[in-house]
């Protein structure tokens, strides 16, 4: 599979792997300025309004909307695993999140282009179980080196030390033992809430 960034030209295999998964969420959770209860509001009642804003954030340039698409080999207009990927100051939500918000990270302010965030994960059903994640993941090192980015930050849902497989639905944000296996290394946050991070 080949694995490139989100553009103009990769935005329709972008949402045809939205619309194969049946998420209406457009990726734009992390940049919602609203509660969840407005955010699910949104997502159920006007999905058409997230998936506006990333079309417009994509032709824009902005780094809010950016990510990698893996394309699937036999058909390159074919979406088939998606990484939210970002600058960590444009993903300030991940920090207010409840698990996560006593996380002080002084010797790291995440200004700038230098800490990117990997925000969430979505592979196709059809590829699930492939291999599809990992090399999305293992994909970010060379285009963040290429955006200027040094550092590497993943907040995956924790399931060391257990022999139970998470639900897809719980593993939007991948896995610990996922990321170990790349080369990241726990830096804080709770068992099952841990930060990640990699330098570069």
């Amino acid at each position: 599979m080949r694995v490139v960034p989100l553009d103009e030209t990769t935005i329709a295999a972008w949402e045809a792997l939205f619309a194969a998964c049946g998420c209406s969420c457009f990726c734009r959770y992390w940049h919602f300025a609203g509660g969840k209860s407005e955010w699910l509001e949104r997502t159920f009642t006007a999905p058409e309004r997230g998936l506006a804003e990333q079309r417009e954030l994509v032709a824009q340039k902005d780094p809010s909307a950016m990510g990698l698409i893996a394309l699937d080999p036999d058909d390159p207009l074919r979406g088939i695993g998606w990484m939210k990927l970002a600058p960590r100051d444009r993903m300030t939500k991940v920090l207010k999140q409840g698990p996560y918000r006593s996380l002080v990270q002084a010797d790291d302010p995440g200004t700038g282009l230098g800490t990117w965030v990997i925000g969430c994960l979505l592979v196709h059903p059809s590829h699930r179980g492939r291999g599809v994640a990992r090399r999305l993941i293992a994909a970010a090192d060379d285009h963040v080196r290429a955006w200027g980015g040094s550092t590497l930050q993943a907040y995956p849902r924790g399931a060391a030390g257990t022999t139970v497989r998470l639900h897809d639905e719980e593993a939007w944000m991948g896995t610990d033992a996922l990321f170990a296996s790349l080369g990241y290394v726990r830096v804080a946050g709770e068992p099952a809430y841990p930060l990640y991070s990699k330098k570069l």
